[in-house]
């Protein structure tokens, strides 16, 4: 799998996924909120697969 998510794309979805996170487990959000998993997951990765399927990088990297 080739990376395509840029850095800032990357910070922000590892900050809302730990946001989401910490919301569910520490302050009783929501069930939906362990949806947070997916964000941080896709910004530790660095590979969104919504982003392949439709043709975007935000990685800056040539192919």
């Amino acid at each position: 799998m080739t990376a395509n998510i840029g850095t800032i794309d990357r910070i922000i979805r590892i900050v809302a996924g730990l946001a989401l996170l910490a919301w569910a487990a520490f302050f009783d959000g929501p069930l939906w909120a362990w949806i947070g998993v997916l964000p941080l997951a896709t910004g530790l990765l660095q590979v969104c697969p919504a982003y392949s399927l439709l043709g975007v990088n935000t990685c800056g990297m040539k192919k």
